[in-house]
């Protein structure tokens, strides 16, 4: 799989895709919220014909933002616990960022994450957005405006595909990406050791 190019623009038409193909396309940008951040190395893609899709059996209020523009936030609370960070891509499509490496701001997540090795600050889409301040507020928000920030990197990767995790309907799709052989995954993918 082929990087996202250094020097690309990520505009709205970058997300007005499938998510399948933005998902593997966002490992190696850099995203910032608030001026905290990192590398994104790891994402699972969601569609609306996806059992595992929030967005599978229509429009809720819970779900509007999946089904409203490309490239605007889609947050919400999994479990009642954990607020996790999406990109909408196609309507009722979006990217689950699972993991970043911690590049900027890293005494910011500390302070919001507790004094916590490096690795585990982000590795994990609840991590992440703790990590980050991101909360339901930044819902339906433009990824391409503040407080979001999206820049591709002159960094390449040799990017993993494997099984989504937490998941148990469509469980054997292969709509998992991430930087192989990473130690800021939040999962190792498959075949590594």
């Amino acid at each position: 799989m082929t990087p996202t190019p250094a020097g690309m623009t990520i505009d709205e038409s970058f997300f007005a895709r499938p998510a399948e193909e933005v998902a593997p396309a966002l490992i190696g940008v850099e995203l910032l919220h608030d001026g905290v951040g990192g590398i994104i190395v790891e994402t699972e893609a969601y569609h609306d014909q996806d059992p595992a899709s929030h967005s599978y059996r229509g429009r809720t209020p819970r779900n509007a933002s999946m089904f409203g523009p490309p490239a605007h936030a889609y947050v919400y609370r999994s479990y009642g616990i954990h607020w996790c960070l999406n990109f909408v891509c196609l309507p009722g499509s979006a990217v689950l960022v699972r993991a970043i490496r911690p590049t900027t701001g890293i005494e910011h997540m500390l302070e919001r994450r507790g004094q916590l090795a490096e690795r585990l600050l982000c590795s994990g889409p609840g991590r992440l957005a703790e990590a980050l301040g991101i909360t339901r507020e930044a819902d339906g928000l433009s990824l391409l405006a503040p407080p979001f920030r999206l820049r591709p990197t002159a960094e390449t990767y040799e990017i993993a595909r494997d099984r989504r995790i937490g998941i148990t309907k469509a469980k054997d799709e292969l709509l998992r990406f991430g930087v192989r052989g990473s130690p800021w995954v939040s999962r190792r993918f498959a075949g590594e050791i």
